[in-house]
């Protein structure tokens, strides 16, 4: 099968094409074939983490596509069904094993384009918003980086048609934060024209923000600490902006009564992303078949094109997600 896999740790030019064997599943394991994947940060920081050695693993961590192999565990995921889900690594190539408690089965009115969409970042919206951030209906969340997939995803999950909650979003383009605005953000604000912890106070008439999703940290821990509510819940998901902050006051959280929680879900073991999966499949996979949220999809490229792919996104070109067409092989 063909499969991407890099040449040595570093920059898009150590993305290489080329031919593996089919991998073959555990009995707690599928095999899928492949019709779409999609790029993610994550793919990012492997292809460059220094600390891998050859023979280097094929890149990609989500995959839509049909059940090739069954799981004699699973007997609702037969052979045949369209599923979508997370993998550990393999997502880029013709054929991918997942763990068959992380398969989403995607509705018949759903494209293997809007498949490949969902995984990463609609878990990881889900996971950071109501496992961690315990949102509830009318209290105020803090989306950064709004026009990512994650933030396009925690939008949708959050707005008036499914959480009912207050939704503040953060971008650098006016195109982001129109996008934003049109899938449910009630306020926006471009962080690179407006003090973002001075709006958010402003529009929350000194409330502040019940629960902050941060991609960014270090450059926004600040202005994230003034614009944190009292007894928020502030989770960092990504560290955009730098890993080490100076000076940590804890009485500035305390006197918040604030709580700071930092997450990865690629790390989590099997068992935490099969109930995550289960959970978000049975509660927020229906508002997908009734079309009342949507993936938010920037670019299709073909499979040869995956360096492209790369590029837009180190290029903080996307406003949703950047996907992978595997399907014409």
């Amino acid at each position: 099968m063909k499969a991407w896999t890099i040449k040595e740790p570093g920059g898009i030019e150590q993305l290489i094409m080329v031919d593996r064997p089919i991998p073959e599943p555990t009995e707690d394991e599928i095999l899928v074939k492949v019709e779409s994947t999609a790029v993610n940060r994550t793919d990012i920081i492997t292809r460059e983490d220094k600390s891998l050695e050859a023979p280097y693993p094929i890149l990609g961590v989500e995959v839509s596509g049909v059940v090739e192999k069954a799981s004699p565990h699973y007997p609702e995921l037969k052979e045949g069904t369209r599923v979508a889900g997370i993998v550990n690594r393999g997502g880029y190539s013709e054929y991918a094993v997942m763990p068959a408690g992380r398969a989403i089965v995607l509705p018949d009115s759903m494209s293997f384009i809007d498949g490949a969409a969902i995984p990463e970042v609609f878990l990881t919206a889900y996971q950071t918003m109501f496992w961690l951030g315990e949102l509830k209906p009318q209290e105020t969340v803090l989306i950064h980086a709004a026009g990512s997939g994650v933030g396009t995803a925690a939008i949708q999950l959050a707005s008036r048609k499914i959480t009912d909650a207050n939704i503040i979003a953060t971008a650098g383009s006016q195109r982001k934060l129109e996008v934003a605005k049109a899938i449910g953000a009630d306020f926006t604000i471009n962080y690179k024209k407006e003090d973002f912890a001075e709006k958010v106070l402003e529009y929350t008439d000194g409330h502040g923000a019940d629960v902050i999703l941060d991609f960014v940290g270090a450059s926004y821990w600040e202005k994230n600490l003034k614009s944190a509510a009292v007894d928020g819940r502030w989770i960092v998901i990504g560290t955009l902006g730098g890993s080490e902050v100076e000076k940590v006051s804890l009485g500035q959280l305390m006197q918040k009564r604030l709580s700071l929680k930092t997450t990865l879900l690629t790390p989590r073991s099997d068992e935490y992303k099969a109930e995550l999966t289960q959970e978000f499949a049975h509660r927020i996979v229906p508002f997908f078949e009734e079309d009342i949220i949507q993936p938010i999809i920037h670019s299709v490229l073909d499979f040869d094109n995956l360096k492209e792919a790369h590029r837009q996104m180190e290029a903080d070109e996307n406003t949703g997600k950047i996907i992978i067409d595997v399907a014409d092989l």
